[in-house]
């Protein structure tokens, strides 16, 4: 009966494991999301921009990289708005400098030390971050986990925005991997299950 359980045990192990990985660790968190005028709120813009941006949280660091195509005026400004509902509008709580001059195409990465409270819009900064820099790494952290984040970018065609996206969480590699292992082991453990009986 004690080599059965250990067996079971051992093919369970994986599943757990795998199940483990799919909680994100504190130490590193990715988000993406598809940059599209239709994402624009409250009437999708007629762009024929698109892009896509990833957002790397490691510690204290907040690493943005956003790749854009086919706008219809030269960008002019990039931010992260958080923290509202999909198919809501809200202030800025991260604006990016740096963006490519006169460029309707490009390129942009920036890496934000969510400490400083410099990095946080006044507004966001008081009303989300309670006046503090930790309050504000703690709002905008929620929001981008809950899904209460967007990028969006802006250009003199479409001031409000022309192509933006809705952050969500990417599940870490070797989630998907771990699970199947732990499913595999399951269904061995079931087929042995059913045999011995």
């Amino acid at each position: 009966m004690r080599i059965s359980r250990n067996r079971s045990f051992l093919l369970f192990l994986p599943l757990l494991l795998g199940a483990l990985s799919v909680i994100p660790s504190a130490n590193a968190i990715s988000f993406d999301t598809t940059l599209s005028g239709l994402n624009e709120v409250p009437v999708a813009m007629p762009s024929a921009g698109s892009g896509f941006a990833t957002v790397d949280l490691t510690g204290n660091l907040l690493t943005v990289n956003v790749t854009f195509t086919g706008l219809a005026t030269p960008v002019l400004a990039g931010h992260i708005h958080c923290c509202s509902a999909l198919g809501t509008n809200i202030g800025v709580a991260v604006g990016f400098s740096g963006l490519p001059a006169n460029a309707t195409s490009g390129t942009f990465m920036q890496t934000f030390d969510l400490t400083n409270a410099a990095v946080y819009s006044a507004g966001f900064l008081n009303n989300f971050g309670g006046g503090t820099a930790a309050g504000a790494q703690a709002a905008l952290i929620a929001g981008m986990s809950g899904g209460l984040a967007y990028v969006n970018l802006h250009n003199s065609a479409f001031p409000g925005g022309e192509i933006r996206g809705q952050l969500a969480t990417v599940p870490e590699p070797g989630s998907a991997a771990m699970l199947v292992m732990g499913l595999a082991g399951l269904l061995v453990l079931r087929r042995r299950h059913v045999r011995a009986n």
